[in-house]
């Protein structure tokens, strides 16, 4: 089957009606051709309509918003008093990255990005907004500290966005977001993405779109046994530390013969180079190679001169090597059938396979989606450790060993065993040769730090909306309907651990202001936040165990309502 080249994905996106120079832009940042949603939302996004996409992380949903945006910003020119787009997004890292991910596709258009949110200081902000920015990315609490303080000035916003809606309402951010929204034109363009629509979601789409055009992606369900019988696993991994799981998980799995794929061309270039670089023998291949090159990697990997094949879905459709034995999705595919197609280079003709994915954490939905799709259970398993690794290791020497005593051939080596046990015994002599057997793989020093163990988001989640001793849940956000909830009486639930902050009713503090600087602060997700009560002075959080230290060492530095807080667990001094 023949390859995609590059001049028919400059055609996939520039059919869609973007301008040229960001087309240019995708290209040269590797994206071959646009996801299901990217072609769904972008025609209508630029026409005007507001809209409505239900859609899981990593399907392309930034995307989809942020390139028809940057081109009507840039059509509407420079005659306005503030930025043109604002964007809200639940948490500090997820600000970043959308604001990253915007600037990299706007800078041919000369468009300006700021991502603003809490725990960063005001001043670098402050002055960025005094300059004039175009594209606005923030949190909701502190967009709307800087709209009281007359610093982001909303009255020439064309279009807002809302991305992970149902998150920022879970984070107990429904009522910032109605004032913020209070404070734009009506005749803004309005964009509401959100992996769920529940009512709350859907309430608020009553109130602030206009006929609103609606997509859904990830739904449609494949026909029982579409994916091939493999053994399909996923690890939960932060983003950080993807590259060395994978390369913990190549170590534990020893494949013979294995596709990693990636989402974008620059993506499978910096991997095979660094995987190459780490001594594995790895190649890349994607649809910005010419016909001759993809041939030549192709040829090597077929005769077994290469190990991996970094690669793009694109680039690797159709292929079938026969001696395949796993597949590696370095990132959750974007789509149910994008994910059968690539396990489906394995298990074939009744052979064996095993299809491996590094899941970050707040991909644990899309995982759930292709489960629902496929009706097959894809095991969520622990990181191997550094002591699994050293284990497996030694393993591998072992059989090493046993292989060379079946083969025979040893008597010549008989002499310095029968001269050295003369001077020790006998199994000393075989330690000292399996120690220098086994580092001759490899030594043990050179292994980085533990990776940091996180749980998927789908348990956290089932263990926040369990409802404690009454039957009412401990949330951590504000209903819309009433007030905020107040805390049990007595200790904390179990798993949970109760934090103090020397801050509460007196400096102006919400349960949405904790939510918030604990969850931008500290990196996690809302769900791990429990009950919380406010007195005139300080507040009490409850937090999963297995975040509470990341918490109080995150919150060391950080700032709410404008001053410096102190964490501790409560009870200690």
């Amino acid at each position: 089957m023949a390859v995609t080249t590059v001049e028919q994905v400059v055609v996939g996106f520039g059919a869609l009606g973007l301008d040229a120079r960001l087309v240019e832009a995708l290209k040269a940042l590797g994206y071959e051709e646009p996801t299901p949603i990217q072609r769904e939302a972008i025609p209508p996004l630029l026409e005007g309509r507001d809209l409505i996409g239900q859609a899981a992380t990593g399907t392309g949903k930034t995307a989809a918003f942020a390139l028809p945006m940057l081109q009507r910003v840039a059509e509407q020119g420079e005659e306005r008093q503030g930025p043109s787009l604002l964007v809200l997004v639940p948490t500090r890292e997820l600000a970043m990255q959308v604001a990253e991910a915007m600037h990299r596709y706007g800078r041919s258009l000369g468009t300006s990005v700021l991502p603003v949110y809490g725990g960063q200081a005001y001043g670098p902000q402050l002055r960025r907004l005094e300059r004039g920015v175009d594209v606005v990315v923030a949190t909701p609490g502190r967009a709307l500290d800087h709209i009281r303080r007359g610093s982001l000035r909303l009255e020439s916003i064309a279009a807002v966005v809302l991305d992970e809606a149902d998150e920022m309402l879970d984070m107990g951010f429904a009522e910032d977001i109605e004032a913020i929204l209070s404070e734009t034109p009506d005749t803004r363009q309005t964009l509401l993405f959100s992996a769920t629509l529940p009512p709350r979601i859907a309430a608020i789409a009553r109130r602030h779109l206009t006929d609103p055009t609606k997509i859904k992606i990830g739904g449609e369900r494949l026909p029982a046994g579409s994916a091939p019988r493999v053994r399909q696993t996923a690890y939960i991994v932060p983003r950080a530390h993807k590259l060395a799981a994978l390369g913990r998980v190549l170590d534990i799995e020893a494949p013979g013969s294995a596709i990693v794929f990636c989402r974008r061309r620059t993506e499978v270039d910096e991997l095979a180079e660094t995987l190459s670089g780490r001594g594995y023998g790895a190649e890349a291949l994607h649809g910005g190679m010419t016909q001759e090159q993809r041939s030549r990697v192709m040829k090597r990997f077929r005769a077994g001169g290469v190990d991996l094949l970094i690669a793009t879905d694109v680039a690797a459709r159709g292929l079938d090597i026969e001696h395949l034995s796993h597949v590696f999705n370095y990132d959750v595919p974007c789509e149910p059938e994008s994910y059968v197609h690539r396990i489906g280079r394995v298990g074939r003709a009744g052979r064996e396979g095993v299809a491996i994915t590094l899941a970050e954490p707040r991909e644990h939905r899309q995982l759930l989606a292709i489960e629902r799709a496929t009706r097959q259970k894809i095991e969520i398993s622990r990181l191997p450790t550094i002591a699994d690794l050293r284990a497996r290791k030694l393993e591998i020497t072992r059989a090493a060993i046993r292989e060379a005593i079946l083969a025979g051939d040893l008597d010549h080596f008989r002499v310095v065993v029968e001269s050295l046990s003369d001077e020790f015994d006998v199994m000393q002599v075989a330690l000292a040769a399996v120690k220098l057997a086994h580092r001759a793989d490899g030594p043990d020093d050179t292994e980085p730090e533990e990776i940091p163990e996180v749980a998927p988001r789908g348990e956290r989640e089932r263990e926040s909306e369990r409802p404690p001793r009454g039957g009412r849940p401990a949330r951590a956000y504000q209903d819309d309907d009433g007030p905020p909830r107040r805390r049990p009486k007595g200790g904390p639930r179990g798993g949970m651990t109760r934090l103090f902050i020397n801050a509460g009713r007196e400096a102006g503090v919400r349960p949405q202001d904790l939510v918030g600087a604990i969850t931008g602060e500290a990196g996690i997700a809302g769900q791990d936040v429990g009950a919380i009560e406010i007195a005139d002075r300080f507040s009490l959080v409850d937090v999963t165990d297995e975040v509470a230290n990341d918490v109080i060492h995150a919150m060391r530095s950080a700032k709410l309502k404008g001053r410096k807080i102190k964490v501790r667990r409560e009870g200690e001094r």
